[in-house]
C-alpha cells in the first residue's frame, strides 16, 4: 500500500521522449521543449530541448546554475571553444551570457535533443546585454497550458509535471 502524505506531491516516472508529438511544446520555429518537471516551490524546471534547425537559438543568461546532458546531436556556445556532443554533460555557471548555436561547426546534426535542469530563470538578452525577455517556471507552465489546449490534450495536461 502506498501512503501519500498531505502536501507531498507524488513522484514522476515517464518516458522522457514521448510517443505523442503533441507533448512537445513549441518555443520558436523548429524549437520545442518537453516538460519533465516544473517545480513551483524551487522555481526550477527540467525539460528536453529539441532543435531541428541550424543557427543561433538564443543569447541568454541565468541568475543561477544550469546543467545539461546531450541525448542526441550536438551544439555549442559562441563564447566558448567546446562542443557539447551526444553523451556530454554541461554545467553553466550563473551570471554568464552565452549564445546557443546548432550549426555545422557543432556537428551539423539535423536534430539536437538535450536534457536541461534550470535552477531559476532564463533571461534573454540582446547584443549589448540588455534584457529582451525572460522565462521562468510559471511562464513555462503557461506556455504548456496554451499549447496543450490548442492540440487537444487539455490545459490541465501540464499539471502532471507541476510540483
Amino acid at each position: 500500500m502506498i501512503v501519500q502524505l498531505p502536501g507531498i506531491q507524488p513522484e514522476i516516472a515517464v518516458a522522457a521522449i514521448p510517443d505523442d508529438e503533441r507533448v512537445w511544446v513549441p518555443q520558436a520555429p523548429e524549437v520545442w521543449f518537453r516538460p519533465l518537471l516544473l517545480n513551483t516551490v524551487t522555481g526550477s524546471w527540467c525539460n528536453l530541448l529539441r532543435v531541428r534547425k541550424s543557427g543561433v537559438l538564443s543569447r541568454h543568461i541565468h541568475p543561477s546554475w544550469v546543467t545539461g546532458y546531450v541525448i542526441k546531436g550536438s551544439w555549442r556556445y559562441l563564447e566558448h571553444d567546446w562542443i557539447a556532443r551526444e553523451g556530454s554533460f554541461v554545467y553553466e555557471p550563473p551570471g554568464e551570457i552565452h549564445t546557443l548555436v546548432v550549426d555545422e561547426a557543432s556537428g551539423g546534426s539535423p536534430e539536437m535533443i538535450t536534457f536541461f535542469n534550470i535552477a531559476g530563470a532564463m533571461v534573454y538578452v540582446d547584443a549589448t546585454g540588455a534584457v529582451t525577455s525572460y522565462e521562468d517556471v510559471f511562464t513555462k507552465i503557461e506556455m504548456c497550458r496554451t499549447h496543450y489546449t490548442a492540440v487537444g490534450l487539455g490545459r490541465d495536461f501540464v499539471d502532471r509535471f507541476v510540483r
